[in-house]
């Protein structure tokens, strides 16, 4: 009987640590791609008031990022799909509004042609390392890199005022020289892993 009740107990907090079958920290992630369009249609509002909402929105995106990770270690609910999707969401989460503001000439062209081709050499490299059953966890300089791009993109979605433009410029420079650190430090690295002979 009272086995009974512990394993019904289980079962009700696996419930509700895994809505939906795919768990919190996926749901937190996808959100960050739900907010993707609305902050292409502020981006695209070009007034001071749409700006600041796009700004605290993509604030509120970045924080997102830190809480999945938070609760995937917490309820110690890290699954294969979260493997995959929380790097893919944080990608369309930057790339989408750097690229929004590079079409209206907000956001320099050469920074995102930089930052994008990053993200997608190293997609493909993490795909590759995969297929040879070789990790590829985020390194220190790489969340470093995470973290400044977001701080830039949040800056450059503030109202542009030529006192804060030297200060934009600044850190979206760092980003992009961590932005090819990170990525080159990978491929140097990180080699896949030597199949055993049979």
């Amino acid at each position: 009987m009272g086995e009974d009740v512990q394993l019904r107990e289980g079962v009700a907090i696996a419930d509700r640590l895994k809505p939906l079958g795919i768990g919190w920290p996926n749901i937190v992630s996808v959100s960050r791609v739900l907010l993707t369009p609305v902050l292409v249609w502020l981006i695209l509002g070009k007034t001071p008031t749409a700006s600041y909402v796009a700004a605290a929105v993509f604030v509120l995106g970045a924080f997102t990022d830190a809480l999945d990770g938070y609760l995937a270690r917490r309820h110690d609910s890290v699954t294969a799909t979260g493997i995959w999707l929380d790097p893919l969401t944080d990608k369309i989460f930057v790339a989408v509004p750097m690229i929004t503001m590079t079409a209206i000439g907000v956001f320099p062209l050469w920074a995102t042609l930089v930052i994008v081709a990053r993200e997608i050499a190293v997609a493909v490299w993490r795909s590759y390392l995969g297929s040879r059953h070789t990790p590829m966890p985020a390194s220190i300089v790489a969340k470093a890199k995470t973290a400044t791009q977001l701080l830039a993109i949040a800056l450059y979605l503030l109202p542009h005022t030529a006192r804060a433009s030297g200060v934009r410029l600044a850190v979206l420079i760092v980003a992009v020289a961590l932005t090819i650190y990170s990525g080159l430090d990978y491929f140097v690295r990180i080699r896949p892993a030597r199949e055993t002979p049979r």
